[in-house]
């Protein structure tokens, strides 16, 4: 954009002691063209007179690259997406008006701040406020974080156990902040250096909510200068003080007089004015905890004629019917509250807010909940709207709802009192099956082609999520995929051990083909310690063989081949060949990456046999296309054109677009380097038109490279040009460090033209992609 070509020519031209009437002597741009860009008013100058600049100015390689780079970076790019992650304000927030001020400050001390992040530390004990304080705060100041906001819930004292690691905590940034998957590095340590990489430079919030320790968050914190983190902790977090210069903001509970204006706030102040004493003796109750305020007066609210005495009757009855409820915390005294709210409800909704305690997800849709209660959704739908209605769970998205970790608490208790172990075992049992089945029917809708698993029929009562197509099951495995694994671990911790293994096998292609590779490395073990238990060689195959494209997506190539090795020896015991066939694509495509081409080989013409054998027409295929890719990258071209010419055959036969486009890739390739320049140009146009239909960026900018290649290469510049503008377009789409080397290839290709210098070679081919 203009403003990064200003800063940039402006520090080289300063950093050369140059004024702008000297550079433009030195350059032949004039000064106006010169003052114009350092100015902002210029963003889009010519080529031709960068290239000046660039000559000039006498730059070292890397910053001919970056003067170029922002020379080329028009407002046309897309632009990184500004992340909005906050929750939803507090209705009625009241009070805080001494911490609201020491958050300000910080504020200004930010603003001031030029060496260091600066950090607001919010403690305080269950249920006072503290993310209502933060998230209110966090909206009051929002826009002056131009760059936007980002947030997650790290459910350190979540009932279930579930913590959000710091792991899981970064992808989510990186993914809001518009990182596509294959550009995250594999690494915990490389992801946590990527988000501070984006961040630095930037005015951005960063709101940590329910932090467990210090060690949650230190990962998590942005490096440098103009973001401002609130942390939210029922723990003092004094390492963070002691190491980050955190400022500590310790929140006690309400006073009596914000506590009554919280009930003013949402029952109306005439009502309030009129039972002064009711009104004393509710804040009473409820501690003066903002959280047990809202829960009763979400109850008053529904009975605007009943008198405010009568419900703290009914509190104090409530108080009489619990045993040891007086403790030293004051989250421990509100129980009564709740209790008092929770018989309050309809039985459905009662049992339905008991049930929701044995949910393991940090949030939950509709459908989960109509088979956690095995009631059907419009009846589910009711009773949570009476749930939301009394303020016991909320609503942040239309659909998705949660709990407060001490309402989750309590519901969890009143379930293991209440309903029987056997109601509670099915009810665990259908909520289960709803993730499985609909896991599964997102797989496949993900991978048409995979080949399907048997499950046996859900338990009576449970709703699978509707699902139509590819978006609706990408946007259901984004919501839902870390409540998989969840379910995964909660399964096989059951002895639920098929559950366990099925729901890996159903998350695996979202979280390959998405970049979670740590989280797939994670169900995959879960699902592999399930198959030993159960001794079930299909299982431990399906499980060995995830978790090896994990560790190859990782890097760890030797556990990926131990891993295949063993699935190998499992499958071989099945006498399944199909599946054998599977196993030797992917020791292929691990040997391409290793670069190997020539073992690569050998396992593509095993799983050719097989394939061929048993009739897999879809495994054969691509079997026959990753042979192809192997001779290409040995240099045997004509080979690969028989080769791949079969598989394209099969693929078009079969209507399997994305392969088709990888063998016209293959194809052209080929062509391209036995000098068939016309076959080549038609084999990448093809493939290129087939990855526009799909919406694939990544293989599209790899067709339409080669493209240009070939085009250049038949000395077409204008054909080449256009191919890799279009290319780089899609590159600077999904944010790719190969955006980079091509800008600067097409910036010099009329230069290296003129001069005979074309290059002609085609960049790194893309490795082979197995089933």
């Amino acid at each position: 954009m203009g403003e990064q070509l200003a800063t940039v020519l402006r520090h080289h031209r300063r950093r050369a002691g140059l004024t702008q009437e000297e550079l433009a002597e030195r350059s032949g741009v004039s000064v106006r063209t010169i003052r114009g860009i350092e100015s902002g008013k210029r963003p889009n100058p010519q080529l031709a007179s960068v290239r000046h600049l660039v000559a000039a100015l006498d730059l070292q390689p890397s910053e001919q690259n970056e003067l170029l780079a922002a020379a080329t970076s028009t407002s046309e790019q897309p632009v990184s997406p500004v992340p909005r992650q906050l929750p939803s304000d507090v209705i009625g927030f009241v009070g805080r008006a001494d911490e609201l001020g020491q958050l300000d400050t910080m504020l200004h001390t930010a603003e001031r701040e030029q060496s260091a992040v600066v950090i607001s530390a919010v403690s305080g004990t269950a249920g006072v406020g503290k993310t209502a304080l933060a998230v209110h705060w966090a909206h009051r100041v929002a826009n002056r974080f131009t760059d936007g906001q980002l947030y997650v819930n790290l459910r350190g004292f979540d009932a279930s156990g579930a913590l959000v690691e710091p792991a899981d905590a970064v992808r989510g940034f990186l993914d809001a902040l518009g990182v596509p998957p294959q550009r995250i590095p594999a690494g915990v340590d490389a992801q946590v250096g990527l988000y501070r990489s984006l961040v630095a430079g930037r005015r951005m919030l960063v709101m940590l909510d329910n932090a467990r320790d210090a060690d949650q968050v230190r990962p998590l914190l942005p490096g440098t200068a103009g973001c401002l983190v609130v942390v939210t902790s029922r723990n003092h977090l004094t390492s963070l003080v002691a190491t980050h210069n955190a400022h500590p903001l310790s929140l006690d509970l309400l006073s009596a007089a914000e506590a009554e204006q919280l009930l003013a706030e949402r029952l109306g102040r005439t009502r309030v004015a009129a039972e002064p004493d009711a009104v004393s003796e509710i804040i009473g109750h409820c501690a003066r905890l903002p959280l047990a305020l809202a829960v009763v007066a979400a109850r008053a609210a529904t009975r605007p004629a009943f008198p405010l005495s009568a419900l703290v009757a009914e509190l104090r009855e409530a108080d009489d019917t619990l045993d040891g409820l007086a403790g030293t915390e004051p989250s421990t005294d509100v129980r009564s509250v709740f209790s008092w709210s929770y018989r309050a409800l309809s039985p459905g909704a009662a049992r339905t807010f008991r049930l929701l305690g044995l949910h393991w997800g940090a949030e939950f849709g509709l459908a989960s909940v109509a088979s956690l209660t095995g009631l059907p959704t419009t009846t589910t739908r009711q009773l949570l709207a009476e749930l939301t209605g009394a303020h016991l769970i909320t609503e942040n998205l239309a659909g998705r709802y949660a709990f407060h970790d001490l309402l989750r608490d309590y519901a969890a208790q009143q379930t293991s009192t209440i309903d029987s172990g056997d109601e509670r075992t099915a009810a665990v049992l259908r909520l289960r099956d709803h993730y499985l089945h609909t896991a599964y029917l997102a797989a496949l809708l993900f991978y048409p082609q995979r080949r399907p698993i048997e499950l046996p029929a859900p338990q009576p009562g449970t709703t699978p999520t509707e699902l139509a197509d590819l978006g609706q099951a990408l946007t259901w495995f984004t919501q839902e995929h870390t409540t998989i694994v969840a379910a995964a671990r909660h399964a096989l911790a059951q002895r639920h051990l098929a559950h366990a293994w099925r729901l890996a096998w159903a998350l695996s292609d979202f979280l390959d083909r998405n970049g979670h590779w740590n989280e797939q490395a994670e169900v995959q073990r879960t699902a592999l310690t399930a198959a030993d238990q159960l001794g079930d060689l299909e299982a431990q195959a399906h499980a060995r063989r995830g978790l090896a494209r994990a560790c190859s997506r990782l890097g760890a190539y030797q556990d990926t081949h131990t891993h295949l090795s063993a699935a190998l020896e499992a499958l071989n015991g099945l006498a399944d060949t199909a599946g054998q066939a599977h196993i030797h694509l992917n020791f292929t495509e691990t040997l391409l990456l290793e670069g190997k081409p020539a073992e690569a080989l050998a396992h593509a013409m095993t799983a050719l046999e097989l394939s061929t054998a048993n009739g897999d027409r879809v495994g054969r295929s691509v079997a026959l296309n990753g042979i192809g890719w192997c001779h290409a990258l040995l240099g045997n071209y004509e080979q690969t054109l028989a080769f791949c010419g079969q598989a394209l055959e099969v693929h078009v036969e079969l209507g399997a677009r994305s392969y088709e486009a990888n063998a016209l890739d293959s194809l052209g390739y080929a062509h391209q380097h036995l000098g068939h320049h016309t076959e080549a140009v038609d084999c990448y146009q093809r493939a290129a038109t087939i990855n526009r239909e799909l919406g694939d960026q990544v293989t599209l900018a790899e067709a339409l490279t080669h493209l240009g290649e070939a085009r250049l290469a038949a000395g077409e510049v204008d054909a080449a040009h256009s191919a890799w503008s279009e290319a780089l377009i899609a590159l600077d789409t999904i944010n790719s460090p190969d955006a980079e080397r091509l800008r600067a290839r097409l910036l010099a290709l009329p230069v290296n033209v003129r001069t005979g210098e074309a290059e002609a070679s085609r960049a790194d081919p893309a490795p082979f992609s197995g089933l």
